[in-house]
């Protein structure tokens, strides 16, 4: 295992960026000329919706399997989540070759419970709290022996997301400005690293719903203020703050905006008509932050992560089943 004594480094992101190579993918940068002008701005999207498994997890989950010693890999891992780390966690034991045990929400979206089957992990369901994912990896891990994998309070999975920064900022150097979803911590905190590091002028905002707004808030009171009972449709960004995520975002993070459901919707909705990808409504949360009044980044050049494309097709937020 590396040496995670001293919280998050970039040295960790370099480990991460050299462990993951070959088992997930350079993801493209995309850029629509339609959205510069609406949003005033010159804009570059991360498309990790492009990405293994769907998401931006695959870097963090495969680093974090990768980094096990063989004894630690052959019992297994384990992890809680709804969804997208569930599914990145199953693929990684995969190709590793070894067992993953996912405890699951059973409010989890199809599209992600099928992601998860589909790369051979075992599913537990349990009620849709936090305290019942814990205590059901818990039983998982005392039952199997396998390595918990958290979904982002930890040094590995959290090393293993900085490397999507730094692909984009060797795709764009120029960028001035990069604007990441928050939920609970691990893609924005491993963001500010490698952004940090590579080009300390640049700019790292974090975006989050404003009903789930535990980061914004955490951020501006200095200590970590948990979410109690989160209400938005970006199901990725539910999530509560980790500690060590946030001791990262503290020190190196801008700042932290929340945008409203409202916004999320029309941002996918115009991602997917004008850009013609899918992208998950987490994924849309940053492009979100350029539809509400963010004066200060008009005519900047800014790099946006689409974090995920992994949704149930039949339940579109913008349509009258949905």
């Amino acid at each position: 295992m590396p040496d995670t004594s001293s919280g998050l480094t970039w040295s960790l992101v370099q480990e991460a960026r050299e462990r993951i190579a070959g088992k997930v993918d350079l993801t493209p940068v995309l850029t629509s000329s339609t959205l510069d002008a609406e949003a005033g701005a010159q804009l570059h999207f991360k498309c990790e919706n492009f990405q293994k498994s769907g998401s931006f997890k695959a870097r963090g989950a495969t680093n974090a399997v990768f980094a096990l010693s063989p004894e630690e890999a052959r019992r297994g891992v384990a992890t809680h989540s709804s969804g997208n780390h569930a599914a990145a966690l199953a693929r990684a034991a995969r190709v590793r070759g070894v067992p993953a045990y996912i405890v699951m929400p059973d409010n989890s979206p199809q599209a992600k419970r099928a992601g998860v089957a589909r790369y051979g992990g075992e599913i537990t369901y349990c009620e849709a709290t936090l305290a019942a994912r814990e205590s059901a990896a818990r039983e998982l891990v005392a039952a199997t022996g396998a390595t918990l994998i958290h979904p982002y309070d930890d040094l590995a999975v959290m090393a293993g997301q900085g490397t999507a920064a730094v692909e984009l900022l060797a795709q764009v150097p120029e960028l001035e400005a990069i604007l990441c979803p928050v939920g609970g911590g691990g893609l924005l905190s491993g963001t500010a690293v490698a952004a940090k590091s590579l080009k300390p002028s640049v700019r790292v905002i974090g975006v989050e719903p404003a009903g789930a707004d535990d980061a914004a808030r955490s951020f501006r009171a200095g200590r970590i203020l948990p979410i109690v009972k989160p209400d938005t449709i970006a199901d990725g960004l539910r999530a509560s703050l980790g500690e060590r995520p946030f001791a990262v975002i503290r020190r190196l993070v801008d700042d932290i905006t929340t945008v409203s459901d409202e916004l999320i919707v029309r941002a996918m909705r115009r991602i997917w008509e004008v850009m013609k990808i899918v992208v998950e409504p987490s994924a849309a949360v940053p492009y979100a932050a350029l539809l509400g009044e963010r004066t200060e980044l008009r005519g900047r050049r800014i790099g946006l992560i689409l974090s995920g494309g992994n949704l149930d097709l039949e339940r579109l937020p913008w349509t009258a089943s949905g």
